[in-house]
């Protein structure tokens, strides 16, 4: 999410922190949204409301563990070499 908000400032002043801050409120909706989404690379993947971005978690029987949140403009390979590695 750093890395999001960072490219965003870099386009317009201020937006990068809505971005993030947009992102927070995706992850939080987790509470009550997890488990519905599609499965892709092995993870339960939500997509952002605002901004290209993928939100990436698994869940167990008493936790839902976010892995990741990628730019979903970025190679799919990429994505799943990302995810590889953090799973």
């Amino acid at each position: 999410m750093e890395q999001a908000r960072d490219f965003y400032n870099e386009q317009e002043p201020g937006i990068g922190d809505y971005c993030a801050n947009s992102l927070v409120t995706d992850v939080s909706s987790l509470a009550f949204y997890h488990g519905i989404h599609s499965r892709h690379f092995g993870f339960y993947r939500m997509l952002a409301h605002q901004f290209p971005f993928g939100i990436y978690y698994r869940e167990t029987k008493t936790t839902t563990e976010v892995f990741a949140v990628l730019d979903l403009r970025r190679d799919p390979n990429w994505i799943r070499k990302e995810l590889s590695w953090r799973g």
